[in-house]
């Protein structure tokens, strides 16, 4: 693919069109790429497992890094270049796109008679779909492996809930505090006990923690009988928090963002409460938002959000977060004050939390129109394919 487009631009360095080699390439030899990235998790875990296990391969590994023809870069950033091709595909034909608008005289007559131009739908119908594929792939293979790996975990101390599923997947999990009020006979206390949340894209899992690795189910519910709110300044004055004895006070006295989640029909189909409490504001927002239904996000206009520059590398660490490249632009759309945005990707659409700390504002108005174009462009290409 790269030769032939190389020798495209060594007969003629103004290349007028490349959509012949892309359509030939992403119909037919591409397949690899899919199979690599599926399967490029493994990759990256195997080699972190010989890291920290295998001396001899580190040392051996630590020489091959320091030769020239490596430039100084760790192993890691070889292993990911087929996946970075692949995302910089649908980029380049965008650009593409862009100056085939700006000086075909061909795409101008091809509007006034209200076609389109048959080598420029299919070349750029091609390059999103090889990406979704590698995408889909890569995320599938890791889904499955963590639902599995979920699933030995937890110990049902209830009806056991069949939680392997291919059309499930994590969206968040951690722990929280959950203050809870004991009565008696003649008083009420309230105390504080630890929870850890696994939250599907269908289902809440309730647990406790019995390991390091290990966890008590106590309870679960479908994700649709859930309501999420976050508790005002007035409960939070009158919260548990500060009505707890001295000991659990001094405890967990940082877990006060509080929010309250109902559960409408547990595994027992009973209503419950639980007032949560969290130690930054940021979890409280991000557990606020993963709990809530997100269907209203389809109703937000993306020409008011906010637009930010990515200007540092970022790797999630969290199943809600989102990592991000230099240079790519995020729609904003909810930022906390304990310094993370809530936000969109513009070249795929992917959605996460990230530290404000990684991008900046944009402020140019044309750079905004622009920017909203091109996501339109991408996301259009992907939907129609």
């Amino acid at each position: 693919f790269f030769r032939e487009l190389e020798a495209r631009h060594q007969n003629n360095i103004f290349i007028d069109d490349i959509s012949d080699i892309v359509e030939k390439h992403t119909t037919a030899t591409f397949d690899p790429y899919v199979k690599y990235c599926t399967n490029e998790v493994y990759q990256q875990r195997t080699l972190q497992k010989l890291l920290a296990t295998n001396p001899a391969f580190k040392e051996v590994l630590s020489r091959i890094e320091s030769q020239e023809d490596c430039r100084n870069l760790p192993m890691i950033s070889f292993l990911i270049l087929p996946m970075q091709r692949v995302t910089r595909l649908p980029l380049l034909m965008d650009v593409r796109t862009s100056h085939f608008k700006l000086f075909s005289a061909l795409f101008v007559l091809l509007m006034k008679a209200g076609l389109p131009n048959p080598d420029l739908v299919s070349m750029n119908n091609f390059s999103p779909q090889l990406v979704r594929l590698c995408n889909e792939g890569a995320r599938k293979m890791e889904r499955t492996e963590m639902m599995y790996t979920i699933n030995s975990q937890l110990e049902f101390k209830i009806k056991p809930f069949p939680l392997v599923s291919s059309s499930r997947w994590l969206v968040k999990r951690g722990e929280l505090t959950a203050y809870v009020e004991d009565t008696g006979l003649f008083s009420k206390r309230t105390s504080k006990q630890q929870v850890y949340f696994f939250l599907f894209n269908d289902v809440l899992i309730i647990t406790k923690k019995k390991s390091e690795e290990n966890y008590n189910v106590t309870d679960y519910s479908l994700r649709d009988q859930l309501l999420v709110e976050q508790c005002d300044n007035e409960e939070l004055n009158s919260s548990p928090v500060k009505n707890s004895t001295p000991m659990l006070y001094s405890r967990q006295s940082s877990a006060n963002h509080l929010f309250r989640l109902t559960v409408l029909s547990n595994h027992a189909g009973e209503k419950i409460e639980l007032l949560l409490g969290t130690e930054t504001q940021n979890e409280r927002a991000r557990w606020i938002t993963a709990l809530g239904q997100s269907s209203d996000r389809q109703s937000i206009d993306r020409t008011t959000l906010t637009q930010v520059e990515v200007i540092r590398t970022y790797t999630a660490k969290q199943s809600d977060e989102l990592s991000l490249q230099t240079a790519d632009v995020v729609l904003v759309s909810q930022k906390v004050n304990d310094g993370w945005y809530e936000g969109e990707r513009l070249r795929d659409g992917e959605r996460g939390w990230f530290p404000t700390e990684c991008a900046k504002e944009i402020t140019c108005q044309a750079t905004i129109e622009k920017n909203m174009e091109r996501m339109g462009r991408l996301l259009g290409l992907e939907t129609n394919v």
